[in-house]
C-alpha cells in the first residue's frame, strides 16, 4: 500500500492538462454494451475505477482493448453471453452497479451485485430498483444480489419521479430504457453533465431521447442501437480540484488546459469570490492567487450547483482564507471523513451535523494522516502542499481511483512529492 510523502509549503506555478471525466466515462462504457458493433470511446483517463469497471465488463464475454498510451478504449459486446456481475467485482466500485441497467438493455435481464465503494454514508440503491419496478421489470433480491427479468422482450414503460433526484439512479435507468420500454418518463431527472454526455451518446447510436438537459426525460423503444467513436468529457471535478489547488498558495499562477468550463456550473461564480484572479477560456482556466483569501462559505447542490465531489476541497482552502467559513453538505450526511486529518495538520473545523465550521487562518504543519475516501485524499494532498514541513498522506490508492498522475502533473508544475510504500 502506497503513501505520498510531501515537503511544503509549495506554489504552483505551470501549466496542468486535464483528463479525461471518470465519472462521465463509466456511464459511456456501460451504455457500449447496447451495441450491435464495436464502440471506440476516447480521452478515457488511466484509473483504477476505469480498470476496476473494464473487468467487470469483461466478466460479461465482452471484448474490451485498454489503450492506456492512447487513453482509448475498444468495448465489442458480439460475445456477451453472461449477465452476471459478481460481489468481488461489483463491490469495489459504485459505478459497478451501472451493470444492472446496461445488462437489462441489451439481455432484457441481470444478475447483479449490490454495490461498494467508498466507506462513507448511506447512497442506497432503491431509487434504481424502484424505477426499474415502475418501468415493468421484475426485481427480486436474494443474498445481496439484485435479479432482473422481463416476461417477454419489452416492456410497456411508464413514469417514474426521482426523490430526490439521483445521477446514479438517472443513468441506470436510462441505460435499462432505450431498448426494452416502449414509453418512460424520468421525472426530476439529474442535469449533470454526466447524464447529457450519455444521452448524446445513446442519440449517436441511434436512440429516442427527448428533454436532454432538463428534468424530465422521455424515452421511446428503439430496437437496435450501432457501436460509434464517442468522446469522453475533461473531468470537471479535477477541474474544480486544481483551481482550488492554485488559489491555496499566495504565490501561484496555473494554467489548466483541455478544459470544458460550461460543465463546471456555478463554480466558477463561487470561485470569484475567493479575491484571486482568475481568466476563463473556451478550454482553458488561468490562476493567479492572492494575497488573502477571501472566506466564502457554500452549501452543496445538484447540478448546476455547488458539487459534493469539491466540498472537502474547498474547506481545506477555507483553513486559508481570513475568517470564518462553513461547508454544508445537503447531498450527502456523511461526508466528513477529512475533518480530524485536517485538524492534525493545524487547522480549526468542527463538523454539527451536515455542515462544517471552519476557522482561518490557520498555519498548517506536516503530519501523518490519511483518509477513506476518493476527495477527502485529495484535500489532504491540497493541505500538504501549503503546509509547512513533511506530510505523510496515507492511503493513496484512493486517489488512484479518480485522479490520473495526481502527483507527476503537480511535481511539474512546483510541488514535492513522493510515492512510497508504506
Amino acid at each position: 500500500m502506497d503513501k505520498f510523502v510531501i515537503e511544503g509549503p509549495t506554489p504552483l506555478i505551470g501549466t496542468i492538462p486535464i483528463s479525461g471525466s471518470k465519472n462521465a466515462a463509466l456511464p459511456l462504457m456501460a451504455a457500449a454494451l447496447l451495441g450491435n458493433t464495436p464502440t471506440r470511446l476516447s480521452l478515457i483517463p488511466r484509473l483504477q475505477d476505469i480498470y476496476t469497471f473494464n473487468n467487470v465488463i469483461a466478466e460479461t464475454g465482452t471484448d474490451v482493448h485498454f489503450n492506456g498510451v492512447e487513453n482509448s478504449l475498444i468495448i465489442d459486446p458480439a460475445g456477451l453471453n453472461n449477465t452476471y456481475a459478481p460481489y468481488d467485482l461489483v463491490r469495489k466500485m459504485r459505478a459497478s452497479f451501472y451493470m444492472l441497467g446496461a445488462l437489462i438493455g441489451h439481455s432484457g435481464e441481470a444478475k447483479v451485485s449490490l454495490p461498494g465503494g467508498c466507506a462513507w454514508g448511506p447512497r442506497p440503491v432503491d431509487l434504481h430498483l424502484q424505477g426499474f419496478e415502475k418501468m415493468g421489470i421484475q426485481i427480486k433480491h436474494d443474498q445481496g444480489y439484485v435479479y432482473a427479468s422481463m416476461s417477454g422482450e419489452f416492456v410497456d414503460g411508464g413514469e417514474f419521479t426521482l426523490e430526490p433526484s439521483s445521477v446514479g439512479a438517472t443513468i441506470n435507468l436510462i441505460l435499462g430504457a432505450v431498448k426494452r420500454a416502449r414509453h418512460f418518463v424520468i421525472k426530476n431527472a439529474a442535469k449533470e453533465p454526466d447524464v447529457v454526455l450519455l444521452c448524446r451518446m445513446l442519440q449517436k447510436m441511434g436512440a429516442d431521447i427527448e428533454g436532454i438537459g432538463t428534468g424530465t426525460l422521455t424515452i421511446r423503444k428503439v430496437d437496435n442501437l450501432r457501436g460509434i467513436e464517442f468522446s469522453n468529457d475533461p473531468d470537471r471535478i479535477e477541474t474544480g480540484t486544481y483551481m482550488i489547488a492554485a488559489a491555496l498558495h499566495p504565490r501561484s499562477e496555473l494554467t489548466l488546459t483541455g478544459c470544458k468550463p460550461d460543465d463546471l456550473g456555478n463554480f466558477p461564480q463561487t470561485f470569484n469570490k475567493l479575491g484571486v484572479d482568475i481568466e476563463i477560456g473556451d478550454s482553458t482556466i488561468f490562476i493567479r492567487s492572492a494575497e488573502k483569501i477571501n472566506p466564502v462559505s457554500i452549501k452543496t447542490k445538484t447540478y448546476p450547483g455547488f458539487p459534493t465531489d469539491l466540498q472537502a476541497q474547498w474547506a481545506t482552502l477555507m483553513t486559508q482564507a481570513n475568517g470564518i467559513s462553513t461547508v454544508t453538505d445537503t447531498v450527502y450526511f456523511d461526508r466528513f471523513s477529512y475533518v480530524p486529518e485536517l485538524n492534525r495538520l493545524g487547522a480549526n473545523l468542527r463538523v454539527d451535523k451536515n455542515k462544517v465550521t471552519i476557522h482561518g487562518k490557520t498555519p498548517l504543519k506536516g503530519a501523518a494522516v490519511m483518509s477513506t475516501d476518493l476527495r477527502a485524499s485529495v484535500s489532504l494532498v491540497m493541505a500538504g502542499l501549503v503546509a509547512e514541513g513533511t506530510s505523510e498522506i496515507l492511503r493513496v490508492y484512493h486517489l488512484d481511483r479518480g485522479y490520473e498522475k495526481l502527483e507527476d502533473k503537480l511535481n511539474r508544475v512546483g510541488a514535492s512529492i513522493k510515492r512510497e510504500s508504506q
